[in-house]
């Protein structure tokens, strides 16, 4: 199941920098750091992970399927002073790219591939709009594996975040569905499976404990 982010989309870029404590924008800078080229960024949300990749001089085209994140994606843009040679938005969904086949050199998602509804579809999708040899990154936040780390991820996701939520953007359901979807979403050897089983070559780096995974993944 996918959320609505169009609920959320004012308040979204509060939530994460107080969520994450701010580390989410350290690690979409580590993300994006050998990247160049023609870059597409998928699920691109307000946009963090377009203007990383901007500042490295790639040309980035951002796509989102939610309207409200697009427009606060293109409000911050144009406030950073970014050409539209440079970077552009687009309306799309992430499972049916209106690309075509081997159009980018690399394709980013960060923390949106959880909410694909049809995950190997939206990653076959990134794998065809990627030239041969290309890079495709992928940042998503995961349960931590650790006995002793986990107990505190636990309390933190399930009753810290929601009540953030709820407070900040008064939307508790959002914030409750956040937790949950981390749950349910295959990590480790199992994205790393999934990946390979669509046709990349994969990688991964745990960081902050493993609460956020890095897939590193060649075509």
């Amino acid at each position: 199941m996918a959320y609505d982010f169009d609920t959320i989309a004012r308040t979204y870029d509060r939530l994460n920098r107080v969520m994450t404590f701010g580390l989410d924008r350290r690690w979409r800078k580590h993300a994006v750091r050998r990247l160049h080229g023609n870059v597409l960024d998928v699920a691109c949300g307000t946009g963090d992970m377009v203007m990383e990749l901007a500042k490295q001089g790639c040309h980035v085209t951002g796509v989102d399927i939610s309207e409200q994140m697009l427009e606060i994606a293109k409000q911050k843009t144009a406030s950073a002073n970014y050409q539209l040679s440079t970077v552009n938005y687009q309306l799309c969904n992430a499972e049916a790219l209106p690309f075509a086949d081997g159009e980018f050199d690399a394709v980013t998602c960060a923390f949106g591939v959880r909410n694909f509804v049809h995950l190997e579809l939206g990653l076959y999708e990134m794998l065809r709009v990627m030239k041969p040899g290309g890079t495709m990154v992928i940042l998503e936040l995961a349960t931590p594996d650790s006995v002793i780390i986990r107990p505190f991820y636990n309390l933190y996701t399930k009753h810290i975040i929601p009540w953030l939520g709820n407070r900040i953007a008064g939307n508790r359901d959002a914030y409750t569905y956040l937790p949950e979807s981390i749950a349910h979403f295959p990590k480790g050897k199992e994205m790393l499976r999934i990946l390979e089983n669509v046709g990349f070559k994969a990688k991964q780096k745990k960081i902050f404990f493993g609460v956020c995974r890095m897939y590193l993944s060649i075509k």
